[in-house]
């Protein structure tokens, strides 16, 4: 599962998701791409699920990439502990993916199967995903 090798800090604050992707919001590896459609975490866990299903879709022909990476942590109390006493410990950690971000890119498939594999692993994200194609992509 990916998570970071080193953090400077073990806790983060929250935050909020506003506005569109600034950067990422291209295809920069692959032909075919999932682009997120609507701000949200995504944790590692959900990330391992989709690149697993496109994968296996595939049948291990082709290349994935992702484009995403879970390095805020995201801490949690335990159930029925009174407020205060400090922050949770850290329960997972999540990848903040605001819309219009390529979250996954795939090549070397054709258009179909890659149509199919990206559906597969939209399927086990919380976010509303559109399929994008390279601009220079011709049917061969």
């Amino acid at each position: 599962m990916l998570q970071p090798k080193r953090t400077k800090h073990r806790k983060a604050h929250k935050g909020r998701i506003r506005g569109n992707a600034k950067r990422g919001d291209t295809l920069a590896f692959g032909t075919f791409g999932l682009k997120s459609m609507e701000p949200k975490w995504i944790t590692n866990r959900q990330i391992e699920a989709a690149r697993q299903s496109m994968t296996r879709h595939m049948k291990r022909e082709g290349q994935v990439w992702i484009r995403i990476f879970p390095d805020k942590p995201i801490t949690k109390k335990p159930a029925e502990v009174r407020m205060g006493k400090g922050k949770g410990n850290l329960e997972y950690y999540a990848a903040v993916v605001k819309p219009g971000r390529i979250m996954f890119e795939v090549t070397g498939v054709s258009m179909e199967i890659a149509k199919e594999a990206l559906r597969l692993g939209a399927q086990k994200l919380p976010v509303a995903t559109k399929f994008v194609v390279r601009r220079d992509y011709s049917e061969k």
